[in-house]
Order: structure tokens, then C-alpha cells, then sequence
């Protein structure tokens, strides 16, 4: 077994041929497609219309995966034509979907049982509009309520420290590691935003990044001096010595020479997580919710953390008014009567100190007194 670590392993792999680097080709739906009217066959369909609409690839994949479940479990039930999809058929798929369980026991969240009827209630939608279906079957189908959940809890300035502190900065993926880290609290930024970056996305004088984020919206946002230096030495040092092919533009290499992959990425934080001693839940994520809070305990205004993110809309940027409690905590230690200790006791004007009186014999002194007075 080969135990060569660091920029050594990076180089024995980038070796390696492409169809020896590991992953998984994609394999074959398998789903009927031998009749005009197969539901596989406009999928292909839909799918197809959202790319020439300029949907984005990311959001085309997710469509393609939540809508093969529904096939999947049509096809166990015989329904692979459209015409057999009715409201019955779709609100028993809503049912089955309810008491589904993930591989750990868990049942889907309500948001991500949402994603999937959205989904094929946008499908029908289109069907429709399409004279494949007459009626569209997904019309009055009711979604679950949105949940109001707030963000897990972000990281401490002490415990950012820590995390950024892990990757061997003597080892040039070391380097690579910390910018990746730093880029990521510094910025905010989603870990697929940070896997499209380019060479051009960063402008080093300005201090300033280039973002595509959610269909495919574009934003610029400013980068921190601490990461700014890091990300200034990873491109003098690491990365002329990871790139394979002088076309390649990503910003950000793997071993192989190529641009990273999203779920590599989840892993990689997950591993200087633990690796830092923090038991917190999440991965990239909850360096941009730690970017954000960090920022609105500091002052900043909502507004421009909105910018900073890429919301769309301030909604869902307001979720960190009510992650953020510091600001909270003041204000009630400010204003609750009981939120601080109560002052020391002062001497008497006889010279003599008083004694507390605890509720019991406050309570028993009251007792005797409207005895005396009802005698």
C-alpha cells in the first residue's frame, strides 16, 4: 500500500490515466422509452427545453434526479405512459414520498419533498402546454408547508481559527487547502460557486472575486486581505506545479490537474473539521453562514450581506437576524430586570448589616401578620 502523502501522492496521481482516477460512469436509466408516449421520452423532452431556456446544468441535473424517482416508482406500478397519470396516481406518489426513508432511517425533509413535487408539477405543467395531456393531473396538487428552520450553529472567530490552521502549509496542497478554506469564510461562498472560479474570476489589485452563483447570476464580491495573501501564494507556489494542461482555467486544482468536484470538496471540510476537533454539523455551508453572522454581529447591514451571499431575495438573508443573538443578549441584559446579578447588599444607616429574608420567612411572617390583624 502506498502511504505517499501530500503534493507527493498529487503527483503519482496525475499519472494515472483518465480512465483509472476513480468515479463512476453513468449508467443507463433503463426506463421504457419504446412507445411515442412513453413518460421517459418527454423527460428527455423536458429536459432538453429547460437547457435551450438557459436553465443552468446544475439545475437541469436536479430536475433529471427528482423526476427519475417519480419513473422509477410509476414503472413499479405499470404507469409509463403519460395518459395513466392521473390525480389520484400523483397524490398517492405524495404519500409514498411522505413515508420514504434515506439510507441512515430517516425520512425526507419537507423541503426536499417539496424540490420533488415542484418539480413534477413543473413537468406537467409543461406536458401540458405540449398537448401531450389534456389536463394537467399536477394542477391542484398541494405542496407540504414550508418549514422555518434556522441555521445550525456557525463557528466561534477562535474556532475559524482552529479550522484554517489545519492544512500543513509546508506541503504546497497544504497552501491550496488553507486559500480554499479562507476564500470560503472570506467570501461566503457556496462550494459550487467555488468550484466554477477561474484564473479570471479573482482580480488581485482590487481585491475582488468574479461569482456565477445560482442560475447562472453573476456577482462581484470583495476578498479579505488574510485571504487575499493566501490565495496570492497559492497561485505562485501550488498551482503552476498542479496544472496538467495550460488550457485548464479552474481556479482551484485537484491532483489530477482538474477542477474540483462539488462532493470532493464536502468531504475534503468535513475531514479538517473533525480534524480540528469541532463537533458541528455541516461542511462548506457553515463557513458561509459563519461568514455571514460574523458580519451582522459587526454591524453590517442586512443589505449588503444579501450582496455579499447572492440572495435573490431578503427573505432569506433576514434567517441570520434570528441566528445571530448577540446583538440580543445585549439588549436583554440591557433591559430584563433579571438578566444581571443583583448589586451587594448595603450596610444599614444603624450600622448594622441586613439580612436577606428568604421567601419562606417572608412568606411565614406574612402568614402570622394577617393572623394578628384578623384577631
Amino acid at each position: 500500500m502506498n502511504h505517499t502523502k501530500g503534493f507527493a501522492r498529487a503527483a503519482i496521481l496525475a499519472q494515472r490515466a483518465k480512465e483509472k482516477r476513480g468515479g463512476q460512469d453513468k449508467q443507463p436509466d433503463r426506463f421504457d422509452r419504446s412507445t411515442p408516449d412513453a413518460l421517459a421520452q418527454w423527460l428527455d423532452g423536458y429536459l432538453e427545453s429547460l437547457t435551450v431556456r438557459n436553465y443552468a446544468a446544475q439545475t437541469v441535473e436536479h430536475r433529471r434526479y427528482t423526476l427519475k424517482l417519480f419513473l422509477a416508482w410509476a414503472a413499479e406500478r405499470d404507469l409509463t405512459r403519460g395518459g395513466q397519470i392521473t390525480r389520484p396516481v400523483l397524490e398517492n406518489f405524495q404519500r409514498w414520498l411522505w413515508r420514504c426513508q434515506k439510507p441512515n432511517g430517516q425520512r425526507l425533509g419537507w423541503s426536499t419533498q417539496r424540490e420533488h413535487l415542484s418539480s413534477l408539477k413543473d413537468w406537467f405543467r409543461w406536458l401540458t402546454r405540449q398537448n401531450v395531456l389534456l389536463a394537467n393531473p399536477a394542477s391542484e396538487l398541494e405542496l407540504p408547508r414550508p418549514e422555518k428552520r434556522l441555521h445550525q450553529e456557525v463557528l466561534t472567530l477562535a474556532e475559524v481559527n482552529r479550522l484554517v490552521a489545519v492544512p500543513d502549509v509546508a506541503d504546497p496542497l497544504g497552501v491550496r487547502d488553507r486559500a480554499i478554506l479562507e476564500l470560503f469564510y472570506s467570501c461566503g461562498l457556496r462550494r459550487t460557486e467555488l468550484c466554477r472560479l477561474e484564473l479570471s474570476s479573482f482580480h488581485a489589485e482590487r481585491r475582488t472575486l468574479h461569482v456565477r452563483g445560482k442560475g447562472n447570476k453573476d456577482r462581484m464580491v470583495p476578498v479579505g486581505w488574510r485571504a487575499v495573501q493566501w490565495l496570492e501564494r497559492y497561485l505562485t507556489e501550488t498551482r503552476p506545479r498542479l496544472c496538467l494542461d495550460t488550457r485548464t482555467q479552474a481556479l482551484f486544482l485537484t491532483g489530477y490537474g482538474d477542477a474540483f468536484n462539488p462532493d470532493v470538496l464536502s468531504r475534503m471540510v468535513t475531514a479538517w473539521l473533525e480534524r480540528a476537533g469541532l463537533k458541528h454539523k455541516g461542511c462548506c455551508h457553515i463557513l458561509r453562514h459563519t461568514c455571514a453572522t460574523h458580519m451582522l454581529e459587526n454591524g453590517a447591514d442586512i443589505r449588503y450581506i444579501q450582496q455579499l451571499l447572492g440572495h435573490e431575495k431578503l427573505d432569506t438573508t433576514a434567517i441570520y437576524t434570528e441566528v445571530s443573538i448577540k446583538q440580543l443578549q445585549e439588549v436583554h441584559a440591557h433591559c430584563h430586570p433579571t438578566a444581571r446579578p443583583a448589586p451587594p447588599e448595603h450596610p444599614s444607616k444603624g450600622g448594622q448589616e441586613t439580612t436577606p429574608i428568604s421567601p419562606a420567612s417572608a412568606a411565614k411572617e406574612a402568614s402570622n401578620g394577617s393572623d394578628g390583624l384578623a384577631g
